[in-house]
C-alpha cells in the first residue's frame, strides 16, 4: 500500500504546491484575476470528468489484466483508452472555444473578471488533447503498480510549468507579459510535457508494459471501457455541475467570497492530495487482486486505504487550520478574501476524515469496475447535501459561511454511503465476465 501511496501522494503534493504557485501568481493580479481563475478551471474539471470515461476503464481493466498477469490485453487496454480520451478531448477543446464568454459571463461575475475567464477558458482549451493522453497513460501506468514513473514525469512538467509561471505571468528575461492567459498557457504547456515525455518512454518500452496496437479497438473492448467508465465520467459531472451550482451562489455573494473559495481549495488540496493517493493505491490492488482471483486480499487493501487516509488526512487538516490565516495572508493582499478564506478552511477541515472514506473507498470500487455505486452516491449528496441546503441558506439570505458549511452534508452523505457499499462486497462480482464476452456492457 504504502509502495504504490508515497509517489502518488508526492507528486500530488507537488501538483498543489505548484497549484499554489499559480494562485500566489494570480493573486498578485487582484482578486478579480482569482475570481477569474477559479471560474475557469470549472470548465478544465468538466473536461477531466468526461476523460474519467476513458481513465477509471484503464485503471479497471489494466489492473484486471496485470493481475491475471495478461500483459499484452494491458498494452491493448491502454491503446484503446487513449483513442476514446483523445476523442473526448478534441470534442470539448472545440466546444471550450466557443462557449468560453458565455460560460464565463453565467457565473454571474464583473465584466472585468469575466472577459479574463473567458480568455483563460479558450487558453486552457487548446491543450486539452496534451490533458487527455497525459491523464490515461499515467492512469494506466498506476494501475499496474508503476506510481514512480508518473511522479518522475509530474515532478518535471511542475518545475516547468513554475519556470513559465515566471516567464508569462510577469514577463520575465523579456518574455510579453500576458497575466492570467500566461498563467493558462504555462499550465497546458505543462500537461504537454507530462503527456510527451509518458508517451515516448511508453513507445520506446521503457515503461512495465509495452503498447499492442493490434486489435486493441476491438468494439467488445471499447464496449468494456465505456461500460465501466461512463458511470465514472457522469459522477464526475454531476459531481462538477453541483460545483459550478455551489459556485454560481458564492458568486452572488461577490468577487470576495469566489476568490476565498478558489484560494481556499488549493490550500486544503494539500490534504485533499494525500487521499487521492490512497485511492490510487486502493484501486490498484483491488484491481489487481480481483484478477488474481482474491477477493479477500482486495477487501483487506480497500479497508487498509481508509485507514491510511484518515489518519493522514485528520493530521494534515489539523495543520492546515492551525496556520490557515498566516497561508491566506500569503496569498493576496486583500482583507477580506483572507477572513472568508479562514471559514472557508475552517469549516472544510473539518471534514477531512469524511473525505478520507470517500477518496479511498470510492477509489476501492472503481479499481473493482464498480463504478455505477459511486455515481448514485455522488447524485443523492449533492441533490440533498451540497446544492439543495446551499441553495436555502441562499435563499433565506444567509452569510457566505453557510454556504461553506453545506459542503459538510455533502460528505456525511457520501462517507455513509461507501461504508455501508464496500462493507456488503456485492462489488466483488461486477466485473467477473471474460474480456471478450458482451456481457460486461450490461453487467457493469
Amino acid at each position: 500500500m504504502w509502495q504504490l501511496a508515497w509517489p502518488a501522494v508526492v507528486m500530488n503534493l507537488l501538483q498543489s504546491t505548484v497549484g499554489l504557485v499559480d494562485t500566489k501568481a494570480v493573486g498578485t493580479l487582484g482578486s478579480a484575476a482569482v475570481a477569474a481563475a477559479t471560474a475557469g478551471h470549472r470548465m478544465q474539471f468538466l473536461l477531466q470528468a468526461l476523460l474519467l470515461a476513458a481513465s477509471a476503464g484503464t485503471t479497471a481493466l489494466v489492473a484486471r489484466a496485470w493481475g491475471a498477469n495478461d500483459r499484452d490485453e494491458a498494452g491493448r487496454v491502454m491503446i484503446a483508452s487513449l483513442a476514446l480520451g483523445f476523442g473526448i478531448a478534441l470534442v470539448m477543446a472545440v466546444v471550450g472555444l466557443l462557449i468560453a464568454e458565455p460560460f464565463a459571463v453565467a457565473f454571474g461575475l464583473d465584466d472585468e473578471p469575466a472577459r479574463l475567464a473567458a480568455t483563460y477558458i479558450r487558453w486552457i482549451s487548446v491543450f486539452n488533447p496534451a490533458l487527455a493522453a497525459g491523464f490515461v497513460l499515467l492512469a494506466g501506468l498506476r494501475a499496474v503498480g508503476d506510481t514512480r514513473t508518473p511522479l518522475l514525469v509530474g515532478a518535471t512538467a511542475n518545475v516547468v510549468n513554475v519556470m513559465l509561471l515566471y516567464l508569462f505571468v510577469y514577463g520575465g528575461l523579456g518574455f510579453p507579459k500576458l497575466g492570467i492567459a500566461g498563467a493558462a498557457l504555462a499550465g497546458g504547456l505543462a500537461f504537454t510535457t507530462i503527456s510527451v515525455l509518458s508517451g515516448a518512454m511508453w513507445l520506446r518500452g521503457w515503461l512495465a508494459f509495452a503498447p499492442r496496437f493490434a486489435g486493441a479497438l476491438d468494439r467488445a473492448r471499447l464496449r468494456r471501457l465505456i461500460a465501466v467508465g461512463y458511470p465514472a465520467a457522469l459522477e464526475q459531472l454531476v459531481f462538477q455541475s453541483g460545483f459550478i451550482v455551489f459556485t454560481f451562489l458564492m458568486a452572488d455573494y461577490g468577487t470576495a467570497a469566489l476568490a476565498a473559495y478558489g484560494i481556499g481549495v488549493q490550500i486544503l488540496s494539500l490534504s485533499f492530495v494525500v487521499g487521492f493517493g490512497f485511492s490510487i493505491a486502493a484501486s490498484t490492488l483491488v484491481g489487481q487482486h480481483l484478477g488474481a482471483r482474491d477477493p479477500a486480499r482486495a477487501t483487506a487493501s480497500g479497508w487498509r486505504a481508509m485507514r491510511f487516509a484518515v489518519g493522514s488526512m485528520s493530521v494534515l487538516s489539523v495543520l492546515i487550520i492551525a496556520l490557515a490565516e498566516p497561508i491566506a495572508r500569503s496569498m493576496i493582499d486583500d482583507p477580506e478574501v483572507v477572513r472568508l478564506t479562514v471559514a472557508f478552511i475552517y469549516t472544510l477541515g473539518v471534514a477531512q476524515p469524511l473525505m478520507a472514506v470517500d477518496f479511498a473507498l470510492s477509489g476501492a470500487l472503481r479499481g473493482a469496475g464498480d463504478t455505477r455505486f459511486p455515481l448514485l452516491t455522488t447524485i443523492a449528496s449533492l441533490i440533498c447535501g451540497r446544492v439543495l441546503l446551499a441553495s436555502l441558506f441562499a435563499w433565506r439570505g444567509l452569510r457566505v459561511e453557510w454556504i461553506y458549511g453545506a459542503l459538510l452534508a455533502d460528505y456525511v452523505i457520501k462517507a455513509t454511503f461507501m461504508i455501508t457499499r464496500f462493507r456488503s462486497g456485492r462489488w466483488q462480482t461486477v466485473l467477473s465476465q471474460p474480456a471478450d464476452s458482451d456481457a460486461p456492457a450490461q453487467a457493469a
